[in-house]
């Protein structure tokens, strides 16, 4: 077991924690949680033995295996699958000492390595090793090939494949899941819960922790607690008690009113539609996570557009791919305001081909592309940080895209992302992963696109942040188009599915839960079959109905919003009005006639409200009927 006595631990003058008394047992799964710069990794880093404790003890059972990621790994013509192996560090050690028998012709010490190899299941490893890089997204042709070959996200891939070669008793997991696709991190979700050792697991992916951990240590406030349960529990648990708290409780409501408002609009819109329910689900689940988050540190929201079209793309019968190469096919799509749809498929099937050819950033092969006159992309993907100018600021940064703003505008706008003070002003040199993520998304909001193309971007981010970036979806009025491996996000966000596969962009009739059962079915195909989700009866036709029903409904949806902008705009009068209500003072003798006043605003403010949400509501039965229409 592992035991922590009267720990603390300091990051040169900065005390990450103290006073933690904390036992983890064998088998246990632990996932350790955080704010960023908490001290996370330090501490699994004292675990290893790289850090020492700045006071009190920390004690491991003196047999146990300990697994762990390598950071970097050497550009050696070694093979990968070779690499792997070499993580069953006793199995390379009774290779080698065979090897040295077998010259010495010692038939004892030959015997012994023999029996040590068959207790150990050797004559399995190297099949074993396939599996883990298989498992990990490598293909069978990867497995020959020299580390050289691989770039940075790859080996990190394979430092990961060795470390779970390791037959270890403890196994420390930073962040695994960062340069892992869906596919290869429900693959790693499966092997850990299947693992017997002791797991500590640090990851900012709250479905993975959900399914993989039986605990949480939270640090915060240099102290840590442990809580029993996965993340969900942790995060219901922990927003009890934040809730007693007086200065967090009335935090919290807000946060929560908030929440409460867009499921209120939302349940509004069509109670029918299973987009809309599917929606209303997800920002409730919001509403119970958000008391957990009260101190988080970001606070930003999109912009509404300069422009909103009523279509924004058309993608008819379009190819897609790089030099002679064609990836994807026959892609019919068409994008109009407010869709917001999750790309499924495949490592290498095509989902960021895809979202390269809708960005612009590669041509179309064949078919045509048509974009509205105003249409404005906001495109993130991952090589955009190393784009960024490492000798400028972010401020800089923003300032070059909006001259004109004052740097008043722009640090209150960079607060948002948890930029403050002098922070603004430091080159992005030597910023991290997550703080380069969390600019460039700011870069991207600034400019108020009308189309948001997202490959992976919660890679690097931590919860808080990926919360955030979650609630800011939510109440953005274009079409997003989003790839990611953090379920969480997809489900929350995406309220349609396509699936990339076979060359094909086609529709997924399920919810996200449902991909890993698809990806069990596309694994397990024979040649040339098709698999059943794919498969679709009548595709075209319907395709063509879809597309006609929406434009159909195209004026509807525009008097909608211009409908949720005008409610915005009264019920911000009504909250200036509540507020004049809670002064005590307003309700003095002299300040009648200013009370009647203001009593009369707010009966004519939720008059007002209240006549929007019935047109509001009445567009939606509008919307309903067509669709029964379409439908029939």
């Amino acid at each position: 077991m592992i035991k922590l006595d009267n720990l603390a631990l300091r990051r040169g003058p900065q005390l990450l924690f103290e006073q933690v008394n904390l036992s983890i047992h064998a088998g246990q799964k632990l996932g350790l949680t955080g704010a960023n710069g908490c001290g996370k990794s330090s501490l699994l880093a004292l675990v290893l033995g790289v850090l020492q404790p700045d006071q009190g003890e920390c004690h491991i059972a003196a047999d146990w295996v300990i697994a762990h990621v390598a950071q970097e790994t050497d550009a050696s013509p070694r093979a990968a699958i070779d690499y792997v192996m070499d993580g069953d560090q006793e199995l390379r050690a009774v290779e080698q000492r065979l090897v040295e028998a077998e010259q010495a012709n010692d038939g004892h010490a030959i015997a012994s390595c023999h029996e040590r190899m068959q207790q150990i299941d050797a004559y399995q490893a190297n099949s074993r090793a396939a599996k883990l890089l298989i498992g990990l997204s490598f293909s069978q042709a990867d497995l020959q090939r020299p580390l050289a070959d691989f770039s940075g996200g790859w080996r990190m891939r394979l430092n990961l494949a060795r470390a779970l070669m390791c037959r270890s008793d403890l196994l420390l997991l930073d962040e695994p899941t960062n340069h892992l696709d869906l596919d290869a991190v429900i693959w790693l979700e499966q092997w850990l819960k299947s693992y017997q050792g002791c797991l500590i697991l640090i990851s900012h992916d709250r479905d993975f922790l959900d399914s993989v951990v039986t605990s949480i240590a939270h640090i915060e406030q240099q102290q840590m607690r442990l809580y029993k349960g996965n993340y969900s529990a942790f995060e219901q648990i922990r927003a009890e008690r934040l809730a007693q708290q007086q200065s967090s409780y009335q935090k919290q409501q807000k946060e929560i009113a908030h929440m409460q408002n867009f499921v209120r609009r939302f349940k509004a819109k069509a109670t029918k539609a299973r987009q809309a329910q599917s929606r209303i689900k997800a920002l409730e689940r919001m509403t119970l996570i958000a008391p957990a988050h009260v101190d988080t540190p970001f606070h930003f929201e999109f912009a509404e557009p300069r422009v909103l079209p009523g279509f924004l793309m058309r993608l008819e019968d379009t190819a897609a791919g790089y030099a002679e190469t064609i990836i994807l096919e026959q892609i019919r799509l068409s994008l109009l305001p407010g869709q917001r749809i999750g790309l499924l498929g495949l490592n290498g099937a095509g989902k960021s081909t895809l979202i390269k050819l809708i960005a612009g950033e590669i041509e179309p092969k064949a078919g045509s592309i048509e974009k509205a006159k105003d249409l404005k992309v906001g495109y993130f993907a991952q090589h955009q940080l190393e784009q960024l100018d490492r000798q400028a600021s972010a401020l800089l940064h923003l300032q070059r895209i909006d001259p004109k703003a004052s740097e008043k505008q722009l640090r209150a706008f960079l607060g948002g992302f948890n930029f403050h003070g002098d922070r603004v002003l430091e080159p992005v040199a030597p910023f991290s992963g997550g703080e380069k993520a969390r600019l460039v998304l700011a870069l991207l909001i600034w400019q108020k696109p009308n189309l948001l193309l997202l490959d992976e971007p919660t890679n690097h981010l931590d919860l808080e942040m990926r919360l955030a970036l979650n609630n800011a979806l939510q109440g953005f009025a274009g079409s997003v188009i989003l790839v990611s491996h953090d379920r969480h996000l997809l489900r929350t966000v995406c309220d349609e599915l396509l699936l990339v596969d076979h060359g094909r962009v086609e529709e997924f009739n399920d919810e996200v839960d449902a991909y890993p059962r698809w990806l069990a079915e596309r694994r397990n195909q024979k040649p040339g079959e098709t698999s059943s989700k794919g498969a679709k009866v009548d595709k075209k036709e319907k395709k063509r109905r879809e597309a006609e029903f929406r434009k159909t409904i195209q004026p509807q949806l525009n008097r909608q919003q211009r409908l949720e902008r005008e409610v915005e705009k009264v019920q911000k009068l009504q909250d200036q009005t509540e507020a004049l209500l809670a002064d005590a003072s307003l309700y003095e003798n002299e300040r009648k006639d200013e009370l009647r006043d203001v009593l009369f605003s707010q009966a004519e403010h939720k008059k007002r409200i209240e006549q929007l949400e019935t047109e509001w509501f009445d567009i939606s039965e509008e919307i309903e009927q067509l669709r029964d229409h379409f439908e029939q």
